[in-house]
């Protein structure tokens, strides 16, 4: 893909056709937030609320990653907030591997816009689209090649509450110095 900003950007994924998802969809998400973004945190596929909207993680998930951010120090505001797919499977399902292939550029195309400074990949599915690793219980809270973190995905937080703290544990991680977030 050619760079391009990120309205232009915006429009072809909002356009997009190059998988059948788009068949069922009200709606792509592209992501929101701030351009260039110090902070970027990728999840999984849109959800059913975020289909009706076009926005990302507006719905059960969204609302505990705005608490935790909250808890974290974080404002939503500051970071920019997309997933690896940009439509929503049918029922929810787990993201097919050629949906994500075909996805793909369009999150790579965002990161090269965006120079975040710091990937928090949020849950498997964004820890192996992006780094071609998953295994959260060995992954998370951890900075790998010096600028991705791995953490658990808000619905995996939202099926098991223990797993908050590490959450936003995780998520003040991003809101450190140590991470060179100048």
């Amino acid at each position: 893909m050619n760079q391009i900003d990120l309205p232009h950007l915006d429009q072809q994924i909002c356009a997009c056709r190059l998988c059948p998802l788009f068949l069922e969809r009200n709606l792509a998400v592209p992501g929101s937030g701030p351009a260039p973004a110090d902070i970027m945190l990728v999840g999984e596929a849109p959800g059913k609320e975020e289909d009706l909207t076009g926005k990302p993680f507006v719905g059960r998930a969204g609302r505990l990653l705005d608490a935790a951010l909250e808890r974290a120090g974080l404002e939503r505001s500051r970071v920019f907030i997309t997933s690896v797919i940009k439509c929503r499977p049918p029922q929810n399902r787990k993201p097919k591997k050629k949906e994500i292939e075909r996805c793909r550029p369009y999150l790579q195309s965002q990161i090269e816009i965006l120079h975040p400074k710091i990937i928090c990949l949020m849950g498997n599915t964004a820890a192996q689209a992006v780094l071609g690793r998953q295994g959260i219980a060995d992954l998370r809270g951890r900075i790998l090649e010096d600028r991705y973190l791995v953490t658990f995905h808000p619905a995996a937080v939202l099926r098991n509450r223990n797993l908050m703290d590490d959450f936003v544990s995780d998520l003040k991680m991003l809101n450190t110095g140590g991470l060179r977030l100048v």
